[in-house]
């Protein structure tokens, strides 16, 4: 980055800076990953000089020979990895990919129902803070306050009652895997779209370490980046019956000209994602986070769901007597970079809950396994035993670094 450095050092040096914490700090944040030198430089491409408003073939500027090839082959590559009849690959990140579904199907006042935002659901499944919230009827499901799962006859008698236009199988913090047949049987009895969000773990189902949701979902969205490792992008994948609705309501309902360096680096991401490594990979996410799950257990820490099958967990930190935040400040102090979060039926404000959320999916992409998954947990429970030990906290974080130098990060290849 020799241009950078001269153009503007401020930016360069911070830039730096930001390379040097990926590759020193160990990095459990479920939505966080490392993309490979190949993502990265096709995000960083001279794709990001040219305008694309429309689709490959029916565009509105001229110059698209080389774009339309590009974005097909994203949507193919696509098509082919997770088996579905459509794919837009345009929309700028998950929240819009969401709000472009709700377009192409609803009116404003029409009923939506999701898991709710404090039991492991995201902002854009019906939270009254988001926009989701805001201009459509939001219903939603909370877990079962006894055992952390999804309760789903509880899940058929809200929808039954409330008959959402939209059902919406989805989350960002919940560890456990969805049964998306018993979802489909939800939406046909109450005569529903089913809508699935698989942002956090499409890495996963394209991985085949997670059922897919593509034998019973309408219409799919997710990230691109998650665990699915390509750049922070979106994608919306449906059935044929849907696809003139979805397109239509991408472009020109919500967006102009997509981000063609994004949909590059999203084809690249999936033709990696197509390989045996890839499926390794995912394989070893949940082998990863149950390691982690297990240790954590076996140290008095309260799992929500008591478990995981999946690339994530949520720990709720009221029995040790910690807030989520101070944890997860105290963590990253000692060299873990994990966030603070609400838990199911929490009795502390979002600000400052009861819970952090781990994920497993950025570790086990630098070659972490479960050997370093235990020290990880023996790490964590130490910190927050005693969250106000900075002699400790930086003991730790020079045992981190130390640990992070053997595993080389993906795309910081050079800072070796």
């Amino acid at each position: 980055m020799h241009s950078l450095q001269q153009r503007d050092p401020e930016i360069f040096s911070l830039i730096q800076q930001e390379e040097v914490r990926q590759k020193e700090k160990i990095r459990l944040i479920a939505s966080e990953n490392y993309v490979s030198k190949a993502v990265m430089e096709a995000t960083g491409s001279v794709l990001t000089n040219k305008y694309s408003e429309g689709y490959p073939g029916k565009r509105y500027y001229e110059g698209q020979q080389f774009i339309d090839q590009v974005e097909s082959l994203a949507i193919q590559r696509a098509k082919e990895l997770f088996g579905a009849e459509h794919v837009n690959v345009q929309p700028y990140s998950g929240s819009p990919a969401n709000l472009a579904v709700y377009l192409a199907f609803l009116n404003p006042g029409d009923t939506i129902l999701g898991m709710a935002l404090p039991h492991g659901g995201h902002l854009t499944h019906g939270a009254k803070v988001s926009i989701s919230g805001k201009y459509f009827h939001a219903e939603s499901y909370a877990l079962d306050e006894q055992t952390g799962l999804l309760n789903y006859d509880t899940i058929q008698e809200k929808a039954m009652d409330c008959k959402p236009k939209i059902l919406i199988a989805g989350h960002s913090a919940y560890p456990r895997v969805l049964d998306f047949a018993r979802f489909r049987e939800i939406a046909d009895a109450c005569g529903a779209l089913l809508l699935v969000d698989m942002a956090h773990f499409s890495g996963l189902v394209a991985g085949g370490a997670h059922p897919s949701p593509f034998p019973y979902a309408d219409i799919v969205t997710t990230t691109t980046h998650k665990s699915l490792r390509g750049p922070r992008g979106a994608m919306i994948l449906c059935k044929e019956a849907h696809a003139a609705a979805i397109d239509k309501a991408v472009f020109p309902g919500l967006q102009g000209g997509p981000h063609n360096n994004t949909t590059a680096a999203i084809a690249v991401a999936l033709k990696e994602a197509s390989t045996d490594t890839f499926r390794n990979y995912a394989a070893q996410i949940v082998t990863n986070a149950r390691a982690l799950a297990d240790t954590l257990l076996g140290k008095g820490f309260n799992l929500v769901t008591g478990g995981t099958d999946n690339h994530l967990m949520l720990i709720d930190l009221t029995s040790k007597e910690v807030t989520g935040k101070i944890a997860a400040k105290a963590l990253d102090a000692a060299g873990i970079v994990l966030n603070y979060n609400a838990v199911p039926y929490d009795k502390r404000k979002p600000f400052d809950p009861s819970g952090i959320r781990l994920g497993s999916a950025a570790v086990t992409s630098r070659g972490f396994k479960e050997a370093e998954m235990v020290q990880i947990g023996l790490w964590i429970d130490a910190v927050i035993s005693n969250p106000t030990n900075t002699a400790q906290q930086a003991e730790i974080a020079a045992a981190v670094k130390e640990l992070c130098s053997r595993f080389p990060a993906p795309g910081l290849e050079h800072l070796m």
